[in-house]
């Protein structure tokens, strides 16, 4: 086990009070006192806790030992800002005793960086009250943000995920705003023209777990259907004054989802109440906060008029992710950072879970293979990647593995196992887990044991390697001269194709779902557990690996199997076909396989009308031509490629939704258009251009349905660049609808003309040159969505990137130094090159520059431009071969 960087262990946590006080407006600080009760373990005359960006005002200790108390005052403060860390320093050593009380007064910053106790900026809907802080552009509510290590920013205390404690807290606001934490308010006394709000304590949790907010808050309430302790839970979602209505989408799933894991985990809710907090700047999507979870906006709010329907969907799984985690990760919690996954991992596989329950008619599973599966293996199909479960030494580190390792892998594994166990069994030793270690901290082996106890399998020994070691594995699949056998060998997959023996040495548990055994007509629960092995009896006309994608490796078939199952899709679910496809995608990407494979099996899927299965096939075809685009000819045989395989779909869908169509229909409807217009549909686009005239036009009398947003921007885009450029900026500015900000900045990033992109969108983004006010520039926390679409555009990535490179120290400075943001950033800029040049450009330039905080994610770029680096030069002239021989250039 790697060394941890962890505090002193002389001091033990038990229980904080904590008052906040005096909140300056003006100059946006503040005061508090805390006193953390626990014990010392040893003797000593220094105690270390975590601090970052406080000011110690005093200090205090009492000791208590048979019956008497004695005090001292601390001499000094000693920051260490680097570790974050602050020693106190007392006259004379302390003695050990089981009750202490340490007494610190400070102050804080209520910071705009999206860290600690900090700031959100907004434009209210509704008259707000009259005490909000605002200046000429915005309103602000406060909130905190407390994960992974930034507790320490609003308070000092020991902020570890196993120094557990229970909390009380007290906040003195003014007294016409809303205060709201973990708890329930416990009391509410008036000082003066504030109003000093008390909570209940909280259970014994992390410090991470911690939350309050303060604003001009209004909310709708639900209540649970079970009885919890005789009382139904009351749920609520909070927003600013104004938004509240928005929240009943998600309303309509909490309460479900509370007794829904009640029943499932066997053990109720822990707490009296369940609050939704809408939060107008966050950086991620939402916060688990034990009794106050908090959301990015996007996350939470559906508008039933303004929002886009996919939203329905992400914000039922979101809902559920972090329901999960009041469960798995609050009332259990990993005991270090290096088991993030545990928490991450199992909470995205039960928000699915609890999402399909609700939804079956959502299709969730086929959406995680086409969405979860792909990005998960896309990151660790690179040496770059790191093991499910990682060292991590210093915990400031850790915010790079809140990746696609630990929430998609870690799921992937959930679910992988889950599907072999049985989900009940698997479910059954959830639930003994839970049990075991309520209001503690446990690590994977706990699980495992509990699995194991349930299921009679050892699961330590099938999933060590999964957790342990980084990557996963590629069979290959050899049809044996006597038919009716075959050969499988398992090896690790790069993406780089350039697999060495030392990168070779894991021999995973590999569950092969098979079907197709002669005399079987279901699946084969066999499994391979040694590098290679025979399997005969199998039927030398249909048979496939990995029935319905429950495990988490490729596949790679003789491509005359391949083109053979391309002929056979009645046969496959969809999962199936999502799986295979993404598959041949990643192994003719890799050089294991061909491209022709790939397009051959596409090409049977002409009559295909499921929304994951094309869009698992469009997006294939979308790498391809990203990569190899530069070849004009390639270029327009792909484009000819998709219009062919998205003109039968597009014809049955049409413009327009009809009644009671299903969800994901209209999803279809909207990928479809876009492709179409995407790939140069005329008729398509010329439509869709009359429509963005006439809204242009008169929008109150031609209002352009939230759904066709995208392609109707697409095609604006490009027909007139500059006119439209322009119009979805104001329309950033100044759209009604919760989600069309986003939207925006996904369409205006396809904009290819250089000098909009270098004097219109770049500056947009940046907020670097020209000089701009605050609201003419991209908040920091969604910079990331224009700059990935910026990214995925050939002309947009090279002129990001030298903006980036030219505008360093200011791209940092706008970002506050907020280590996610920056790491987000790097990551979605920078990886869709297929140049060498711009590697060696990407190497020298960030040699010279600090990368702690997103060391990780840059080697992951790194790695991913060198893969298509490799694909480009080797499979150019291959691509453009077939698509001349299949009449498509």
């Amino acid at each position: 086990m790697v060394d941890r960087d962890t505090l002193p262990s002389d001091f033990k946590p038990a229980h904080y009070d904590l008052a906040i006080r005096d909140l300056d407006f003006p100059s946006w600080a503040y005061k508090g006192t805390v006193r953390i009760d626990g014990e010392l373990i040893k003797p000593t005359a220094q105690i270390v806790l975590n601090t970052l960006e406080l000011k110690l005002v005093s200090s205090n200790i009492v000791v208590s030992q048979n019956k008497s108390d004695q005090s001292w005052q601390a001499s000094g403060f000693t920051e260490d800002k680097k570790s974050q860390r602050t020693t106190i320093t007392f006259p004379e050593e302390l003695p050990t005793s089981s009750k202490v009380s340490l007494l610190i007064e400070f102050t804080g910053e209520l910071n705009h960086d999206m860290a600690g106790f900090y700031r959100s900026q907004y434009k209210p809907v509704a008259p707000p009250a009259a005490s909000v802080p605002h200046d000429d552009e915005f309103h602000y509510m406060l909130n905190t943000q407390f994960e992974a290590c930034d507790a320490r920013r609003a308070f000092p205390c020991f902020d570890e995920p196993n120094l557990k404690a229970t909390f009380d807290f007290s906040i003195e606001i003014p007294a016409d705003q809303v205060a709201l934490s973990n708890m329930p308010v416990k009391d509410t006394q008036t000082v003066g023209d504030k109003k000093l709000v008390s909570f209940e304590r909280s259970p014994v949790m992390s410090t991470y777990l911690l939350a309050w907010a303060v604003g001009d808050f209004a909310y709708v309430e639900a209540f649970t259907d079970r009885k919890y302790n005789g009382k139904q839970i009351p749920v609520r979602v909070y927003t600013t004054r104004g938004l509240e209505e928005q929240g009943r989408w998600a309303l309509q799933h909490a309460p479900k989802i509370i007794d829904y894991f009640s029943e499932q985990f066997e053990i109720d809710y822990p707490l009296p109440k369940s609050d939704i907090l809408a939060v107008h700047e966050f950086t991620h999507g939402a916060m688990e906060n034990w009794g106050l979870v908090t959301y990015r906006l996007t996350a939470i709010l559906f508008d039933e008029n303004l929002s886009e329907i996919k939203y329905r969907n992400r914000i039922a799984y979101v809902v559920a992710h972090e329901l999960a985690h009041q469960w798995f990760g609050n009332l259990v919690t990993m005991d270090w950072w290096d088991e993030l996954w545990l928490n991450e991992g199992f909470a995205t596989w039960a928000g699915w879970l609890a999402t399909d329950h609700l939804h079956p008619e959502w299709e969730v599973w086929a959406q995680f293979v086409n969405e979860g599966f792909d990005q998960a293996f896309t990151l660790d199909s690179v040496r770059s990647s790191h093991p499910i479960q990682v060292a991590v030494r210093d915990a400031l580190d850790v915010n790079q593995i809140f990746d696609k390792i630990s929430y998609l892998k870690g799921c992937s594994m959930i679910r992988m196992l889950a599907s072999n166990l049985g989900i009940k069994t698997f479910l059954q030793g959830v639930a003994i887990y839970l049990k075991k270690h309520a209001y503690g901290n446990a690590k994977t082996t706990a699980l495992w044991e509990s699995l194991s106890e349930a299921s009679g399998v050892d699961v330590n020994t099938i999933m060590g390697a999964w957790i342990e070691k980084i990557g996963f594995p590629v069979l290959t699949v050899t049809e044996g001269p006597g038919s009716q056998e075959i050969s499988i060998k398992q090896s690790r997959f790069l993406s780089t194709g350039d697999v060495k023996p030392e990168d070779d040495e894991t021999t995973w548990w590999v569950p092969l779902a098979l079907r197709g055994k002669l005399n079987s007509q279901g699946v084969e629960s066999l499994a391979l557990t040694t590098k290679d092995s025979t399997i005969s009896g199998v039927s030398d006309d249909f048979y496939q690996l990995n029935t319905d994608a429950t495990g988490f490796y490729r596949v790679n078939y003789p491509e005359s199997r391949l083109k053979k199952l391309g002929t056979q899709l009645g046969q496959l679910s969809t999962e199936d076909k999502i799986f295979i496809t993404g598959s041949a995608a990643d192994l003719a990407f890799a050089g294991y396989s061909t491209t022709a494979g790939l397009l051959s099996f596409i090409q049977g899927m002409k009559a295909e009308t499921h929304y994951h299965v094309l869009k698992q096939a469009l997006d294939a075809i979308g790498t391809l031509k990203s990569i190899f685009a530069d070849d004009a000819q390639i270029k327009a045989g792909l484009e000819k490629f998709v219009l062919e395989l998205v003109e039968r779909p597009l014809k049955e869908v049409g413009w327009e939704a009809k009644s009671g169509e299903d969800y994901n229909t209209s999803l279809l409807r909207t990928r479809l258009l876009t492709s179409a217009i995407a790939n140069g549909h005329q008729e398509t686009t010329e439509a869709s251009f009359a429509r963005w005239t006439a809204f242009r036009a008169n929008p109150a009398e031609n209002p352009i349905p939230a759904d066709l947003r995208a392609p109707i921007y697409r095609a604006a885009l490009r027909a007139d660049p500059a006119g439209t450029v322009a119009a979805l900026k104001h329309e950033w500015f100044t759209t009604p609808a919760i989600d069309g900000k986003e939207i925006c900045l996904q369409n205006l990033g396809h904009a290819t003309d250089t000098g909009i992109i270098s004097d219109i969108l770049l500056p947009f983004l940046f907020n670097i040159s020209p000089p701009a006010a605050a609201t003419e520039s991209i908040p920091s926390g969604d910079m990331h969505i224009l700059a990935s679409s910026l990214s995925g555009n050939r002309v947009g990535r090279l002129l990001l990137w030298a903006y980036l490179r030219d505008n360093w120290d200011q791209v940092n400075a706008k970002l506050g130094g907020n280590p996610i943001l920056i790491d987000r950033l790097v990551g979605r800029s920078l990886g869709k090159f297929a140049d060498r040049q711009v590697l060696a450009e990407i190497e020298t330039f960030f040699a010279g520059v600090s990368t702690k905080g997103f060391d990780r994610t840059l080697e992951t770029v790194k790695d991913k431009i060198r893969g298509r680096a490799a694909y480009k030069e080797r499979d150019t002239e291959s691509v453009k071969g077939w698509l001349i021989g299949n009449g498509y250039a």
